[in-house]
């Protein structure tokens, strides 16, 4: 039996990547998809993807989506995507908070209005998102929410920094360990409903169309780089396994996959070196 038959799941950051790919599988996996992002069609963006062509390559395959076009930096686009969600399969059972924006500027020259779109993306959007929709999961008394993190949570340690390598990440480390604090209060907030609650990142860099564009791989085959089917596998983990089992998990990739023997050998963060400081409570 398929691990999402039936279940109504919201992937945001849908249009192309690793939430592309976590759209793909849990349409596979017998959920109805709402794919959403602000790339409605091909084209509106300079990076290829969009959650039409995503929702187009699901039917292909046999499976249930449909796409929203929202920006989730906009309270409104928040409220709109789970009423629309709602109209169009139903009350929310799976919420994948995979959307992410960020910007390589040092914090000496960051502008004002790019750190705060920023963390309304990476950050607000999940608040906003989660609050809206956990009404529907707190009447069925059980549900899932995956926030996508990532390592950059990690942070660079005390001084002195002598060879210095930041690329100007502050903002994004600083929205994504914010992002894993959230992650384990509301994992404890609505545990007593039957809503688990996690955190997910790469346990290696995942090329894709954004992490080329900002040149953290040198491409798609870069061998430094896992698959964006790991990531897609352990948020279907995460989001099908029981509430007592995973609650409050802030973990990585391979690691998880690894720890319930989805796959035998991972590597990387989680396994070879230590994750964030929330990854280890």
């Amino acid at each position: 039996m398929s691990k999402l038959n039936g279940k109504v799941a919201i992937v945001t950051g849908a249009s192309r990547g690793i939430g592309q790919t976590i759209a793909e599988l849990f349409a596979e996996e017998g959920a109805k998809v709402i794919c959403s992002a602000r790339t409605l069609v091909e084209g509106d963006h300079q990076l290829e993807g969009s959650i039409n062509r995503t929702v187009s390559l699901i039917k292909e395959r046999g499976g249930e989506a449909h796409p929203i076009a929202a920006d989730v930096s906009n309270p409104d686009d928040c409220i709109r995507l789970i009423d629309e969600t709602r109209k169009v399969y139903g009350p929310v059972d799976i919420l994948i908070n995979n959307a992410a924006l960020n910007y390589y500027i040092p914090i000496q020259d960051y502008p004002l209005n790019r750190w705060l779109r920023a963390f309304s993306v990476n950050l607000h959007a999940p608040f906003m998102l989660s609050q809206a929709a956990l009404p529907d999961m707190i009447a069925k008394q059980s549900g899932s929410i995956v926030n996508i993190s990532s390592g950059a949570a990690i942070g660079p340690g005390r001084g002195p920094y002598p060879n210095s390598t930041a690329r100007g990440g502050v903002m994004y480390g600083a929205s994504k360990a914010a992002l894993e604090r959230f992650t384990q209060g509301l994992a404890e907030e609505v545990f007593s409903d039957g809503i688990s609650v996690t955190a997910l990142s790469p346990s290696q860099v995942v090329p894709t169309p954004g992490t080329i564009y900002h040149k953290l791989v040198d491409g798609l085959d870069d061998p430094r780089g896992e698959s964006p089917m790991l990531m897609a596998k352990a948020t279907l983990l995460l989001a099908s396994e029981a509430t007592e089992v995973i609650s409050g998990r802030v973990t990585y990739s391979q690691e998880i996959l690894q720890e319930f023997e989805w796959i035998t050998d991972g590597q990387g963060r989680g396994i070879d070196t230590n994750g964030s400081g929330y990854s280890q409570i």
